[in-house]
């Protein structure tokens, strides 16, 4: 089958693997160039990197302009893939190739639509979370589906979430597209009562609070990233927390807003528990774990509390 691919993170990146060993991928459509991580150096996307070791033509485009359009359509494609390519695509593209275009999301539809399915997934307690394979429509994840397939969600973190969903995604596109060739892919219209909204995911939101649940900051933490990191200040000093973990009932508790170290091992007092910490990355240091932290502060015990 002759493909165009559209993605740029590194989510969609199994999926375009998936599909240059099982098809011919005409044109992979990513986003420009930009500074990725710290620094000022200009870094391609990971599709990108990706697209260039399997010799894949690439075009980078960060919004659908005539120019676009016309190479789009000199691919001659059967089917457009998309997967996380961060671009509204218009009623033209939709409707460019035989048949249709098709979206790799992750979530299970309908349950978190929008750009933050995989972070409200951990942040809600969800037993599990999957991917759909499903129409791109008008709105927000709102066309049908004519796949799902699922995972486990606890005790996992957003990269590890992330990373699982994205080789599930692309085995499950790969394996679908052949029904969505020949017509027997049955599609699912999305049962609005059942939708749940996956808005961005604010900083704020994954700021622990001692006032919080020891499970529902444990879930902050599982759900943080780079670009909305899990922090809080200890000691008096704003920190990063890179793990932790709700304690269980033997472990030594901490009221509310304090912390305890015990045997090297740093418990935060939360509402109704403790949580205990695993690494943690202080502004302007490295990360460490908790035992070599704690190793550098001079009480055994202290407060913390939210980040203002």
């Amino acid at each position: 089958m002759r493909v165009v691919f559209m993605g740029t993170p590194a989510f969609a990146v199994p999926s375009l693997r998936r599909l240059a060993a099982a098809h011919e991928v005409a044109l992979v459509l990513t986003r420009p160039d930009a500074v990725r991580s710290r620094g000022k150096k200009l870094e391609p996307s990971p599709v990108k990197e990706a697209a260039l070791e399997f010799d894949l033509p690439v075009m980078e485009a960060n919004r659908m302009t005539p120019e676009v359009l016309d190479v789009l359509r000199a691919a001659e494609a059967e089917i457009f893939c998309v997967a996380a390519y961060g671009c509204i695509l218009p009623d033209e593209v939709l409707t460019m190739a035989p048949l249709g275009c098709v979206n790799v999301h992750a979530s299970l539809l309908p349950r978190w639509r929008g750009a933050a399915p995989i972070q409200r997934s951990i942040l809600e307690g969800d037993a599990e979370t999957g991917v759909s394979i499903m129409r791109i429509g008008h709105g927000v994840d709102t066309g049908a589906y004519c796949a799902q397939a699922s995972c486990a969600v606890p005790g996992k973190s957003a990269d590890e979430l992330t990373a699982e969903l994205a080789e599930l995604g692309g085995d499950l596109l790969v394996s679908t597209l052949p029904a969505i060739a020949d017509g027997s892919a049955v599609w699912t219209e999305q049962d609005e009562s059942l939708v749940t909204h996956a808005a961005k995911i604010a900083k704020a939101e994954l700021r622990l609070d001692p006032a919080a649940g020891a499970l529902e900051n444990t879930r902050r933490v599982m759900a943080s990233s780079n670009a909305a990191p899990a922090r809080c200040v200890i000691a008096g000093k704003p920190v990063r927390v890179m793990r932790a973990a709700a304690a269980d009932a033997a472990s030594p508790s901490a009221a509310a807003g304090s912390f305890t170290v015990k045997g090297g091992r740093v418990y935060m007092g939360c509402a109704d528990g403790s949580l205990e910490l695993i690494s943690i990355k202080p502004d302007g240091k490295r990360e460490m774990d908790a035992k070599s932290w704690a190793a550098g502060q001079r009480e055994d015990d202290g407060a913390w509390g939210c980040l203002e």
